[in-house]
This record gives C-alpha cells, structure tokens and sequence, in this order.
C-alpha cells in the first residue's frame, strides 16, 4: 500500500520540511515548487534521471554515473509514512546477500533535514546509503505522487520497473535478482556503505 501526497497550488516554503510535525499536507508542496507539477515518471526502457546529492553521511554521489554496473534500487521515504519503517529494516538482509553481487539500494528521503532522518535511520541498522533530497528535487525528476515507491535501475542506469507501496522482501529480492542476472560483466565496486565510510581507505 502507497501513501499517496496530494498536490496543492502554491510554492513549498522552507519551514515545512522539518520532519513529522510537517506531515502529509507540508511535504506534499515539494511537488509543486518549481515547476508545476513535477516531472513525468520515467517510462521502462528510458535512462534513468541522473542526479547529484549526499549521504546522510556526506558523502556526495553521482546517479546512476556512481553506480555503473552495478543494479539500482532508488527507495524514496519519509518518517511519516507508515509502510516505510519496517519495509526498509527488511530490505537490509537483501542488501546484504546480494550487494557483492552487484546490487545498491539508495534510500532517497523526501524533503526532511538531516536531525530528522538520522533519528529515524539509527534504529533500523541499516547498511545501504541514505540519500537527502532537502528541495525535493529528485522526488520531483522521478514524478513520485505516493510513498513508499522504489525505481529498479539496471547495470546500464536504464529503468527496468516500479514498486509502488510496500515490497515484501522476497519480492524485492526476486525482482532485483531478475535484473543481477542479466548482467554478463562483473559489477564496479559500489561507494562504501554508512558502516564502512572514514575506514581506511575510503573517503569519509
């Protein structure tokens, strides 16, 4: 099930972005601010929206230019929608088994601050990146109307499908694992994970 963010007239000012107390109503102007409505969906088969932002950690990427080789799940999320705080802690064992493999989920967070999506973060002990979209600029490229939703990105950073709502983890896990199997060359290595980020020999 999907919750979906309606869609008001009017700009989305800063202060409505500040975490569960902003509710639907507040980040659902994300959605509008500039620009009109927010980009169209990208259609299968269409290269991916590329972006840039930063972890939750600092660290800036580039996707899906980061990530080549490597198959992409782009799961957008906030702190208030219901669905996405225990979907997230079961993705973490798919990332797990499956991320020397060739898999990455990127856990782009919808318009909340830093404070926010770290409290809500720290409990789950997860090991895949989270992704701060402030503005709402990526949720905006990727023409997100309801959370959770998760963009499966292939090795060639194309989209491949949509999960709309919560995945139960052996369906994630099959879908993903449709696209690893694809792939005929072995994935580039993926930027360190939170729990790997300010050891030596990475960046941090």
């Amino acid at each position: 099930m999907a919750l979906r963010i309606p869609a008001p007239a009017w700009p989305f000012p800063s202060w409505a972005k500040k975490g569960r107390g902003g509710g639907i109503g507040l980040l659902s102007l994300l959605l509008v601010a500039c620009g009109g409505d927010g980009a169209k969906p990208p259609a299968h088969g269409e290269p991916a929206p590329a972006f840039q932002a930063t972890t939750l950690s600092g660290i800036p990427v580039r996707v899906p230019a980061d990530y080549a080789g490597r198959v992409v799940a782009l799961r957008f999320w906030a702190d208030w929608c219901p669905y996405c705080r225990r979907e997230m802690a079961e993705l973490g064992p798919v990332h797990t088994r499956l991320r020397a493999q060739g898999l990455e989920i990127l856990a782009v967070n919808v318009a909340q601050d830093a404070d926010t999506v770290r409290r809500f973060i720290t409990p789950l002990g997860i090991a895949y990146p989270v992704l701060l979209d402030p503005d709402g600029a990526i949720v905006r490229s990727y023409g997100v109307r309801a959370l959770p939703v998760t963009w499966l990105l292939d090795r060639r950073g194309v989209v491949r499908g949509k999960i709309a709502g919560e995945a139960p983890a052996a369906v994630f896990e099959a879908r993903v694992r449709a696209l690893l199997d694809e792939g005929p060359s072995a994935p580039r290595p993926a930027p360190p994970t939170p729990a790997e980020e300010g050891k030596p020999g990475h960046a941090g």
